[in-house]
Parts: structure tokens; C-alpha cells; sequence
């Protein structure tokens, strides 16, 4: 891969203005439901509340990196939620036997990139759709998860869940490690071919981008930040349970789409898929807090998708008119 036509050019300065449109939008209204959480629950300004929240929000965030990662490549996941769950299942059934904690989490990662790998090989190369390939891999990941644990279990090391999910906000800690993490991903050559890439195929191809292996790269940092997302659910539960991470799939593809994520590619960023899943989790809560039952929390979630996904094509079809 090249980065004469990429890093110096004034097509990636031309992708990222367009990807960054709408975001002040976004950022107002995720201020706006801070501030009436905060006047519903105060408490929320405390280390002790800001650590629970934040330890509720982190592994949705994760998930919508996960999520967005391919959005913003022009694929979209289905498995990324069973992913989460394997990650839960093998962290409960590793940490407590032969592998220990720090095995554990190794054997964690170790399986998310290897799936997420996987399957952006068979999407890239075998020219599949990515939504087939990972509907039909999100049965295989919970078949393996429920055979690996079929009831909730196992073990997590105590101190390991006091240490994650414990009163202080480790969990906000990691998010920002996860985010710097991207940004130096993105000032790498690979990191901006997949931006490029997820713009413009062949004009990345033609740049130099191997779009195919940007596509295996990306599937296999998705399959990594979800197992990861499950890792942490785990410490939070205290044990794995092989069907936990099923909401998690319409949860990160409705916070991406508050963040202003496309579904083909070409549209969105990172941060605004990080406030996507911020914007979501304050909402769940507000409603919570307002006395909406369950069943009104998901009536809402999902007019707030399709009027995310709407308003910004009416407004465009206005403006072309």
C-alpha cells in the first residue's frame, strides 16, 4: 500500500469533510439528554455513579466501534453480538481453569480476531455479502458458545471484577484507551486505505489500497473489540452466560446510526459512532427513569433509527430539488 496518493493527497481531506457533517448537530443533542440525566439522577455526577454508568456504556461502545468499523468499509455485521457472548462464555470457562486471568483474556482476543479474520476472508475473497455471511456465522458462534457453556456459569476472579465493574471509572479509562487506540490506527497507511476504501473502492484500488485485505483487517478488528466487549460484560456478571450478547447486534447498528454512520460506506466517523452509543444508553436511561415500560423503550429506539436513517435523505432530496 502506498501513501503518496492517500495521506498526501486531498482526497482523504475531502472524505473527511464529508464525514464529519452534521456531527455539531450530534453533539447538542447528546449534551441536551446529559443534562436532563443529570437533573433526573444526580447522583450521576459522583465517582460512584459516573463509574456505573460509564461501566453500562462501555461494552455498547466497544460493540458500535466494532460495528461502525465495517459500516464505515461498506459492510455491516450480524454476529457481532453472539461474538460478545463467546467472549463472556470463554472468558468464564478459561480464567478459572487452565488458562488463569491473563490467559484468559489472551485466549479472548486470540478468538475474536481469529473469527473476525475468518469471516472477512470468505466476505472479501468469495465476494459474499457481508449481512449472509455474518447472519449465518452469528448461528455458529452461539451453537459454539452454548456447547462451550450451555447454561450461564463459570468463573471470573473476583478481584478482576472488582477491578473492571468496581466504584471506580476504570471503564471510562479504557474507552479512552480504545479511542486513542483508533486514532493512531487511523494515522497508520492502513487505517486511512480503509477509510479510503470504504469511500471509494476503486479509486482506493487505483491509489494503491488493497481493498481486500482492508476488508480482512477490518472483520478481524470488529471480531476483537466485540469478544473484548464480552470480556467485560463477564467481569461485570461475574460469570459467562452464552446468550448475553444477543440485544447487543440492533444496538450497535442503532448507535451507529445516531452517529450518523451510513450503511454502504462512505459516510460517518468513529467518534460520532462513539456519541451514537452515548446518545443511546443516556436515552435508555432517561425513559427509564421517566417510567416508560420496556416496551416503549424499544417502540422508541426504533422510530429514533428510522427517523435518523430518514430525515438526513429527505433533507438531501430537498436540497437537490
Amino acid at each position: 500500500m502506498t501513501t503518496r496518493s492517500i495521506s498526501s493527497s486531498g482526497l482523504y481531506r475531502a472524505i473527511q469533510s464529508r464525514r464529519n457533517r452534521g456531527l455539531g448537530g450530534l453533539y447538542i443533542v447528546v449534551v441536551a439528554f446529559l443534562l436532563l440525566y443529570v437533573w433526573l439522577f444526580p447522583g450521576i455526577v459522583s465517582i460512584g455513579g459516573f463509574s456505573k454508568f460509564t461501566q453500562n456504556w462501555f461494552p455498547l461502545a466497544l460493540v458500535t466501534m466494532a460495528q461502525a468499523l465495517l459500516m464505515l468499509n461498506g459492510g455491516i455485521t450480524l454476529s457481532v453480538g453472539p461474538l460478545v457472548s463467546l467472549g463472556a462464555v470463554i472468558a468464564a470457562t478459561s480464567m478459572g481453569g487452565f488458562a488463569g486471568t491473563w490467559g484468559g483474556i489472551a485466549a479472548v482476543a486470540a478468538i475474536g480476531l481469529g473469527i473476525g479474520a475468518i469471516t472477512g476472508i470468505i466476505v472479501a475473497h468469495l465476494r459474499l455479502p457481508a449481512i449472509i455471511v455474518t447472519l449465518a456465522g452469528s448461528f455458529i458462534i452461539t451453537g459454539i458458545a452454548l456447547l462451550i457453556l450451555p447454561r450461564p456459569g463459570g468463573f471470573i476472579p473476583g478481584w478482576f471484577s472488582d477491578l473492571l465493574a468496581g466504584n471506580t471509572p476504570v471503564a471510562f479509562c479504557l474507552l479512552l484507551v480504545a479511542i486513542a487506540g483508533w486514532k493512531l490506527f487511523m494515522a497508520t497507511p492502513a487505517g486511512l486505505g480503509m477509510y479510503a476504501a470504504g469511500e471509494n473502492p476503486v479509486g482506493a484500488f487505483r491509489s494503491g489500497v488493497s481493498v481486500e485485505r482492508v476488508k480482512v483487517a477490518a472483520f478481524a478488528i470488529s471480531g476483537l473489540l466485540a469478544a473484548l466487549a464480552g470480556l467485560f460484560v463477564a467481569a461485570q456478571t461475574g460469570s459467562g452466560d452464552p446468550l448475553i450478547g444477543n440485544p447487543f447486534t440492533l444496538n450497535s447498528i442503532a448507535a451507529a446510526v445516531l452517529g450518523g454512520v451510513g450503511f454502504l460506506g462512505g459516510k460517518g466517523t468513529m467518534r460520532g459512532a462513539i456519541c451514537g452509543s452515548l446518545l443511546l444508553s443516556v436515552m435508555i436511561n432517561v425513559m427509564f427513569f421517566l417510567g416508560f415500560p420496556p416496551v416503549a423503550q424499544y417502540v422508541a429506539q426504533g422510530l429514533i433509527i428510522v427517523g435518523a436513517v430518514a430525515i438526513p435523505e429527505l433533507t438531501a432530496q430537498r436540497r437537490k430539488k
